[in-house]
């Protein structure tokens, strides 16, 4: 195999690891950011739990979850919880902030008007929440992009099997060929999200 076809194997690999490891954590975090802003006891729990993961290093968590029956083990699905773990929070405090931010006014109108809770919460609060959540996955899918390479580490490929590589090697071209694509992965991830926040924010 050629380096330019092994680069471009890595390179789709890295952004199949990070694709689904932000539909995972998005499929989770905005279902449960919403239940928070319903159930205010759950909401310190839940964030809590959040916060606890974010403080565990990465190459630890990756470490910690080899050993566990059924989800552990080697390989790119062990990475994936240990990345969906650490994009949750971002996702979880934005849905929140985002939700809670909606001015009580604008709610209780939506409600005189005959709305149920269900259309309040899909016609009003989250059009109006969606920059603040689109912001919270910009900030998890960049820092999913960057954390993706250490899941090489555990046998998960990637760019991050470059970078290790030419760590190993001391090889800074080897280094530079995993580390660039995956820098301008999460710039070009972090301008279309940036975008994607002025199309939904508020006139």
């Amino acid at each position: 195999m050629t380096f330019s076809r092994e680069l471009i194997d890595l390179t789709l690999e890295h952004l199949l690891l990070v694709g689904a490891t932000m539909l995972i954590a998005g499929a989770v975090g905005l279902p449960s950011g919403i239940l928070v802003t319903r159930r205010p006891s759950f909401r310190r729990w839940v964030l809590g739990f959040a916060n606890v993961i974010q403080t565990v290093p990465s190459l630890a968590l990756f470490g910690f979850l080899i050993p566990v029956p059924f989800i552990g083990g080697i390989g790119a699905h062990t990475a994936i919880i240990a990345l969906v773990l650490y994009a949750l929070l971002p996702i979880l405090r934005n849905t929140v902030t985002g939700i809670l931010a909606v001015e009580p006014s604008v709610r209780d109108s939506a409600v005189a008007l005959g709305m149920t809770d269900r259309q309040v919460l899909w016609q009003v609060e989250l059009p109006l929440a969606a920059p603040t959540i689109l912001a919270g996955v910009r900030i998890a899918t960049v820092a999913t992009i960057g954390t993706a390479t250490i899941a090489a580490a555990i046998g998960a490929g990637g760019l991050g099997v470059l970078i290790f590589r030419g760590l190993a090697t001391v090889d800074s071209g080897l280094l530079l060929s995993g580390a660039i694509p995956a820098a301008l992965m999460a710039l070009s991830a972090d301008r279309v999200l940036e975008w994607l926040e002025q199309v939904y924010a508020p006139a």
